[in-house]
């Protein structure tokens, strides 16, 4: 055993390896990104990695090699459960005979994602059993065991840690690697994963006779625990327990919940010890509301009385105000940290290069009063060049795309999305749209790789999650394969060339496909790629302002005049915007 100052993720990964894992999928998603990357970055791995096309087919393969005996993990963040749930619901039924486990990273807060929903809903929905980490420590040690508790049960265990635990660092005792392999074997058995009518009546009933055991073992392995100490108890779970944990007063009574589903039974006679209780937890109320139903004349403080906020993400600070505001005094009182002064404002933004950008200013110069649906990428921030109008999830630029078109809409509808999350959920949707005579345009941002996660490959890079390299996939190929009879890729540096085949497909009946094509600018400058940089020549810039507009941060003013600092890639669309030619190739001297 070692002792080491590791992110969240990195000591989950270890927690991965110490158990030891032999099949890993996922599909990349902020805040569970690393862990894949972690484990495909090992020098001697001895174990299967891919990137996958999306959660649900990660899910069925983790599902197939933990029924073939291998010890599986398979990771997304809480929005990609979404995605995984058809397969989810039905392998409770279907059970494991390796370990299966689901790591669904949830965001409360909403720092990277589009809602803050709680995957504790979907253990409760699905009946499967979920671990919910307090600290780092308890997120490598949990997910170490994660995977003997689902053999022990036969069924497949949700991992479920937070943005908090999963981007934070700290001191983490890890276990050495494992190298126990397994040979991965099928063994028939129909009635096991064969799920027709008949079969899933009395699968069912099996996994319902299986909670009392799965309730109580997760009580006798000290998951959850608690201790009386007086008339007042809090129960706490996930990060929020150590936030209690930080400032719990001698005389208070503590319970911490890390797994699901509890024991009635334990929980009653905790709780009926007290004369008020209150529940501190993050985004639902699953815990109170399994301390509701055993309380009885109990009084419970929680989300449903108002003491907790259902939204965004508890702290130390707000723990204590909850604790003051139910009557009890914290142990230590915290003062909220106070913003730094005269620090401008720094929001999200395209990087200087980002070939997105002049997509979305060549769509707003051709399509001056369109409709633009988008999708969940970098590309988003396009809001912020007025051309995104909608973000749902993925895939769903396409679909909104298709039904603002058909709504009877008369101005022009062109979607967004990007080239992996096309590859993600986007192909049914242009697929229905064509087959049902919607029109619209797509432009795909072909940027050949997910960059908003962290740049990892897709079917369309040209490489596995390992490195090995593959064919890349046709985009071209797949919308002419969906029915579309125009299809033109155009080079978005080319703003000539783009906001001509704009125009053109404008005029086009039917679904249109525009792919624009540049690879990242952070990927460009890793493998080497150099274009240089661009200057403005004060003297002849006559400060009108339409480079600064253009939104780029490598563009800022100097006085009146424009000037280009040391952020530019070397894109040069600055130079085709400039009506009075001032912008050229920088001069060494």
């Amino acid at each position: 055993m070692t002792t080491q100052y590791l992110l969240g993720n990195e000591a989950i990964a270890r927690g991965c390896l110490a158990s030891p894992v032999h099949f890993v999928t996922g599909y990349p998603g902020t805040p569970s990104s690393e862990v894949i990357d972690i484990l495909r970055s090992l020098p001697e791995r001895d174990f299967y990695v891919e990137w996958s096309v999306n959660e649900k087919v990660a899910l069925e393969n983790a599902l197939a090699a933990a029924w073939c005996g291998l010890r599986a993990l398979c990771t997304m963040k809480h929005v990609g459960l979404n995605v995984a749930a058809d397969p989810l619901m039905t392998s409770a039924y279907t059970g494991v005979t390796g370990g299966l486990v689901i790591m669904s990273a949830d965001d409360p807060f909403a720092h990277s994602s589009q809602n803050e929903q709680d995957s504790r809903c979907y253990a409760l929905f699905s009946r499967l059993p979920c671990l919910d980490p307090s600290t780092i420590q308890e997120a490598h040690d949990m997910v170490r065991d994660a995977f003997a508790l689902s053999e022990e049960f036969s069924l497949p265990v949700i991992f479920r840690p937070t943005t908090r635990i999963c981007h934070s660092k700290g001191d983490t005792v890890t276990e050495d690697r494992s190298h126990v392999i397994r040979k991965g074997e099928f063994h028939r058995n129909p009635q096991q994963y064969v799920v027709i009518p008949a079969h899933t009546r009395v699968l069912h009933r099996k996994l319902n006779q299986k909670q009392p055991l799965v309730k109580r073992t997760l009580v006798e392995k000290g998951y959850n625990h608690a201790v009386v100490r007086g008339p007042v108890a809090i129960v706490a779970s996930g990060i929020a327990a150590s936030y209690v944990q930080e400032v719990l007063p001698d005389g208070v009574s503590f319970m911490k919940i890390g797994a699901y589903p509890i024991d009635e039974e334990w929980l009653s006679a905790f709780v009926r010890q007290h004369e008020m209780v209150l529940v501190v937890e993050e985004l639902h109320p699953v815990v109170e509301e399994a301390v509701r139903q055993v309380a009885g004349c109990v009084a419970v403080n929680g989300k449903k009385n108002g003491m907790v906020p259902y939204e965004g993400e508890l702290s130390t600070v707000a723990v204590a105000k909850i604790m003051q505001a139910c009557g009890i005094a914290p142990s230590r009182v915290f003062s909220e940290p106070s913003p730094a002064g005269d620090v401008p404002s720094r929001p999200p933004i395209l990087c200087a290069g980002c070939m997105h950008r002049p997509v979305f200013y060549a769509m707003r110069k051709v399509f001056k009063d369109g409709i633009f649906p988008s999708d969940i990428g970098c590309y988003t921030l396009g809001l912020q060049l007025g051309a995104v109008d909608t973000t749902i999830c993925m895939g769903a630029s396409i679909t909104v795309a298709s039904g603002i078109a058909q709504s009877g809409e008369d101005r022009d509808v062109v979607a967004t999305i990007g080239d992996s999350t096309f590859l993600h959920t986007g192909i049914p949707g242009l697929l229905n749209a064509v087959y049902n005579g919607a029109k619209m345009i797509l432009v795909i941002l072909d940027n050949r790789v997910t960059a908003m996660t962290g740049h990892q490959p897709n079917p369309s890079s040209g490489m596995t999650a390992c490195g090995t390299p593959v064919p890349p996939v046709s985009l071209e190929a797949i919308c002419r394969a969906c029915g579309v009879s125009y299809v033109e890729t155009v080079d978005p540096y080319d703003l000539v060339s783009l906001l001509s085949v704009l125009k053109e497909a404008r005029e086009r009946p039917g679904v249109k496909v525009i792919i624009a094509r540049q690879p990242c600018v952070i990927t460009a400058r890793r493998s080497g790629m150099r274009r240089g940089r661009y200057q403005v020549d004060p003297e002849t810039c006559t400060a009108c302002g339409l480079c600064v507009k253009f939104g780029c941060p490598a563009i800022e003013k100097a006085g009146e005049k424009a000037f280009i600092n040391d952020l530019c890639s070397g894109c040069g669309v600055c130079v085709q915007i400039c009506p009075a030619g001032a912008i050229g190739r920088e001069v060494k001297r």
